[in-house]
């Protein structure tokens, strides 16, 4: 099979001729720079400034030279515009990470290396804007700076408060997506995923819009959550809008990209913590589920794509909605959290969604164990969850900028060595 072929069995759960691998296609299967140079080096590829595709995890490209020796199948075609709402216009600046990794951003970006050598950067590069992500000193990734002035709750006006939250998208995005598509289809065997978000509702990663540089309304995390009880009517408000925009857009990308994407990258929002769902099943149902069912059926009437979604946690008593709104492919599979057992997710669920991750815990093993700890998770987990396809591996979620190089090996060579074993391939 060729690796479009290898994913593509796979998320129609059929037994592809070996576990199909992801190694840095999305915003939610990615890799720090920081952990992504030191891996380059660990395998002998030559030392390069490497370009970012997400800003605020300060995320890496992953080269060809990379993505031939992990085996990766998977390939992702990213927004032309960075979080901070900078276009990708092939011109880059360089920025340096405070572990001294070389790393190159969109040229518009504009950023101030603070006293305690902590980093500020501004919306749409814009200085006259206050500075909407902050990374402190030592750290790996940019925190969202809430921005929003207090919001008067006798007089809530959702429409006016994102106004500037969602768009239309552009002729020349358009236009970028219908090239870019074609190239990676007709240029590469790898299964493409179009990266189009636009459909996470509620996403705390969003909410406080880091590319904004005026954000209005209810935009912390803390009282959004709360709005959800207090002010339902403004949540609902904000969600149609969404809605209306994200079905806009889809019919757009549809025409711009047609069937060069195989899978299409719809929410990002987490749904779970460590050890229980962020909401009740019924909280979930009345003010979620149903636009995300429109999203999706929309998706699954007009095209061949599959939905993927990632949500983070323990989000077992959500499943039975997940599927029913036409989630085809779950993220990262976080196994680490309450009630989300390997066996019962694959015996339970595994015909009805893909499970595109879970392959070794990012918060504890990959950071922390042994090559051969990592090793063994990665083969116990893979014994269980790929079996009669419906898999593909990935960790659970982004791995981190502190991990070293030897773990990250070993956690996909362990998976080369399955595959090996079990295919002969």
């Amino acid at each position: 099979m060729t690796s479009r072929e290898r994913v593509l069995a796979a998320i129609n759960h059929q037994q592809p001729d070996r576990v199909p691998i992801d190694f840095g296609a999305t915003g939610q299967t990615g890799i720090s720079v920081c952990a992504l140079y030191r891996l380059r080096e660990y395998l002998g590829l030559p030392k390069k400034d490497l370009d970012v595709f997400e800003m605020v995890q300060m995320l890496g490209v992953v080269d060809e030279d990379l993505r031939k020796i992990m085996k990766s199948d998977v390939i992702g075609m990213n927004h032309p515009e960075d979080s901070l709402g900078i276009m990708n216009t092939g011109a880059k600046k360089r920025f340096v990470m405070p572990d001294g990794t070389p790393t190159l951003i969109n040229a518009g970006n504009e950023f101030d290396i603070l006293p305690d050598g902590g980093v500020k950067m501004y919306p749409q590069g814009d200085r006259n804007a206050p500075p909407s992500i902050y990374m402190p000193s030592g750290g790996y990734f940019f925190d969202i700076i809430d921005r929003a002035p207090e919001y008067d709750e006798d007089n809530l006006t959702p429409r006016e408060d994102f106004k500037n939250f969602f768009s239309v998208m552009s002729d020349e995005t358009a236009r970028y997506y219908e090239k870019e598509s074609k190239r990676l289809f007709t240029e590469t065997d790898y299964c493409v995923i179009g990266n189009l978000a636009g459909a996470g509702f509620g996403d705390p990663g969003a909410i406080p819009a880091p590319f904004e540089k005026h954000p209005q309304g209810i935009r912390k995390f803390d009282e959004w959550c709360m709005a959800q009880i207090l002010y339902p009517e403004y949540v609902q408000e904000v969600f149609e809008m969404q809605t209306e925009f994200m079905l806009k857009n889809l019919e757009i990308y549809k025409q711009a990209v047609g069937d060069n994407i195989q899978i299409c990258w719809v929410s990002g929002t987490d749904f779970g913590t460590q050890n229980a769902e962020f909401m009740s099943t019924d909280m979930f149902q009345q003010l979620y589920k149903p636009y995300y069912k429109r999203v999706c059926d929309w998706i699954h009437q007009n095209t061949n794509w599959k939905t993927f979604f990632h949500t983070c946690g323990c989000v077992v008593k959500l499943l039975d909605d997940f599927v029913d709104m036409g989630m085809d492919i779950i993220n990262p599979v976080q196994l680490s959290a309450k009630g989300m057992d390997a066996r019962m997710l694959k015996e339970k669920y595994g015909d009805k969604l893909v499970f595109w991750g879970g392959g070794v815990d990012t918060q504890d093993m990959l950071p922390n164990g042994t090559p051969e700890e990592v090793a063994a998770q990665v083969t116990e987990r893979l014994d269980i969850l790929s079996k009669g396809g419906g898999y593909v591996f990935n960790t659970i979620h982004n791995i981190v900028g502190d991990t070293r190089a030897e773990n990250i090996w070993a956690a996909f060579h362990a998976v080369h060595q399955y595959n090996e074993t079990h295919f002969g391939r």
